[in-house]
């Protein structure tokens, strides 16, 4: 059977235009606990500002569908589908683009993030059934995968982890090589970057989206610059260090643009909260990022409006997010748009 990328399929970068962005309302008593009514309030606020963009579907069990449209507010679709959790950019599909303007989508096997989570048959069948509903082709990928390890920068070039990438409990059989030439074959891609670890404490063992990300061809925002002592200064250190000496499919070095992480927040069982400015969503002509109540919100702030000046720039409150173990990319998925045919 041919890979997408020999039928002509390529992942589109976030920065392209979006038909629709996909979310999933919090549904899981055990991810947010008393904080589950914090945790809906924070997707609709979400939901509601990227919706001034673009079109916004919010996934709900069904009975749960009053309470997310009344959340949500007018503008907002309301889809009804079974589901586990509510990480929407991990459980639905990886969207593709071909040279027509075709949509596909990547169904990436979903176990749990390695069986850490216990409860996820529903959403490992959410991107099989959302392909269906959408009538577009699925492409089964045979590897464990979620769409927060993963960024493109839309010429050939992804940017991942290993450490969930080749997590022994995601891709026991998987060494590099071979998980390379699966991320080529399936994001219609011809360079691979590799981090080595993500942030202490991360549930998800390491998904690029909160450490760095393309903002543009050639240029790379990354977390960086935590202070000495702090544990995750020696991996940002080595990340930054990595993205410095990398070169893209194009050959070209990469730019880097350095935002320094906010201070370290605990959650309620003592462990670190994986909060990172990095974990932001590109709608159509905004930028849509995390603030954190920190001295570092605004320098933040500054730095995407400058790597973005197109787009404006809205900060959400996102540590209820964050308790839960995402942020704001976590919790969105975009759906491409058919790029304009030429005139």
């Amino acid at each position: 059977m041919s890979t997408p990328k020999q039928q002509g399929f390529a992942m589109p970068p976030e920065w392209a235009p979006h038909a629709r962005c996909w979310m999933a309302w919090p549904c899981r008593p055990e991810v947010w606990g008393e904080h589950m009514d914090q945790a809906r309030t924070a997707y609709a606020e979400v939901a509601q500002a990227i919706a001034a963009y673009e079109p916004v579907t919010m996934i709900a069990k069904r009975e749960l569908i009053a309470e997310a449209s009344l959340h949500c507010g007018k503008g907002i679709a309301i889809l009804p589908l079974e589901h586990d959790d509510s990480w929407a950019r991990d459980t639905l599909p990886t969207f593709l683009l071909d040279r027509q303007g075709q949509l596909a989508g990547i169904d990436w096997r979903y176990d749990g993030y390695g069986g850490r989570s216990t409860v996820f048959a529903k959403d490992a069948r959410l991107t099989a059934t959302l392909c269906e509903r959408l009538g577009v082709p699925r492409h089964a990928a045979p590897m464990v995968l979620e769409g927060g390890a993963l960024h493109v920068d839309g010429e050939g070039t992804a940017l991942v982890c290993r450490q969930s990438v080749l997590d022994p409990m995601r891709n026991p059989q998987l060494d590099q090589p071979a998980a390379e030439r699966i991320l080529c074959d399936y994001l219609g891609v011809e360079t691979v970057i590799w981090l080595e670890q993500g942030l202490i404490d991360d549930e998800t063992q390491g998904h690029i989206d909160n450490l760095a990300c393309f903002a543009r061809p050639g240029v790379v925002i990354a977390l960086a610059g935590a202070e000495d002592g702090d544990p995750d200064q020696p991996i940002l250190a080595d990340n930054l260090a990595r993205l410095q000496s990398a070169k893209d499919a194009r050959g070209r070095p990469l730019e880097v643009i350095e935002i320094r992480p906010p201070a370290a927040r605990l959650g309620a069982d003592g462990r670190r909260l994986t909060a990172s400015y990095i974990n932001f969503y590109l709608a159509n002509g905004a930028v849509v990022m995390p603030m954190f109540e920190d001295p570092m919100d605004q320098p933040a702030f500054k730095a995407l409006a400058a790597a973005f000046p197109e787009r404006k720039v809205h900060q959400i409150h996102a540590l209820d997010l964050v308790r839960g173990g995402g942020g704001i990319h976590c919790i969105t998925q975009q759906q491409p748009a058919p790029p304009d045919p030429a005139p």
